[in-house]
């Protein structure tokens, strides 16, 4: 039998998942994220759980067919990284630096690609032709893939939907990238709560959010749920720029279907019933007839899409 693993290297903790070559997830496990001294733990600590679960299992290297391994940064064709500030990287190939450590073949993504290739093949996706995933969290990330391959791009920045331009007055939100008004600094799950507070100190109005220590993405939706205007009114502003970023991510790469994950996607239907009405409005009319799903995979998505990832490694 034929083996394989998937890497989804996260700033906290590093998930890793062991499969068969015919896709069944045998194992899983997480292991810490160490980003100090430049991260220069990070792929021996990675080396070693692979070794340790090799093993254990009593499989030998020449059974596995290879490491798929998806990191929070640029990451082109070749497995080149440029730069991972959550894991202090610079600039390296790595290709070279894992396979050389670990002796299998390996095979790099951006981990919003591998997780958006994961929900193509056994997720939200399964089933569609191209499939654009639009991932909210901290930060807003994108992935889209056509007939099973990611759009990687020239320099490993591929579909960075949350990186479009939504505002460009002088008050634009100013984004961690380096520009201002980027999509992230409006719609994403952290955005969101901030632009709550924000409200709450101009609105005078009451609201059910005032009882929260600190207002988050899951509090707006519980408290819009209840009936809670404040709360409406900024996840209707929310809907609005999610819309306008999906239209014009659309407007490019024209996917058959686009998937929400992330942390604000388990707010299920309600988030597809305030952003689709917002797309459709701002959608270039030819992209009519898209279709919306939700991410079903959570926090297994990277190392699924990593898993196909791996099957490519060898070459």
């Amino acid at each position: 039998m034929k083996y394989a693993f998937g890497v989804d290297v996260g700033g906290t903790t590093v998930k890793l998942g062991f499969f068969t070559r015919e896709g069944v997830l045998i194992e899983k496990w997480e292991i810490p994220t160490r980003p100090e001294n430049g991260g220069s733990a990070i792929l021996p600590d990675i080396t070693a759980s692979i070794d340790d679960c090799l093993a254990r299992r009593g499989v030998a290297k020449a059974d596995v067919l290879g490491i798929g391994i998806g990191v929070p940064g640029p990451v082109d064709d070749h497995g080149n990284v440029n730069r991972c500030v959550n894991l202090n990287w610079g600039v390296f190939n790595l290709h070279d630096a894992l396979s050389a450590l670990t002796g299998l073949p390996v095979k790099a993504g951006n981990d919003a690609n591998v997780a958006a290739l994961g929900e193509y093949h056994d997720g939200g996706g399964k089933g569609s032709r191209s499939m654009l995933m639009v991932t909210l969290g901290t930060g807003i990330g994108g992935g889209f893939i056509w007939n099973g391959q990611i759009l990687n791009g020239a320099h490993g920045v591929g579909c960075e939907i949350g990186h479009l331009c939504v505002d460009r007055s002088p008050t634009a939100l100013p984004c961690t990238c380096g520009k201002r008004g980027c999509a992230e600094q409006y719609a994403s799950a952290r955005s969101a709560a901030q632009l709550a507070a924000r409200r709450l100190a101009q609105d005078p109005r009451p609201s059910l959010l005032r009882s929260c220590d600190q207002v988050t993405a899951r509090q707006l939706f519980q408290c819009a749920a209840q009936g809670d205007a404040i709360a409406r009114s900024v996840l209707d502003e929310v809907y609005d720029i999610l819309g306008l970023t999906i239209a014009n991510g659309c407007c490019m790469v024209d996917p058959e279907l686009v998937v929400l994950g992330g942390g604000m996607s388990k707010a299920g239907q309600v988030l597809l019933d305030g952003v689709i009405p917002r797309f459709e409005h701002h959608m270039f009319h030819a992209c009519k007839g898209t279709k919306f799903a939700l991410a079903t995979l959570g926090n297994d998505a990277g190392i699924y899409g990593c898993f196909h990832l791996a099957l490519t490694a060898a070459g």
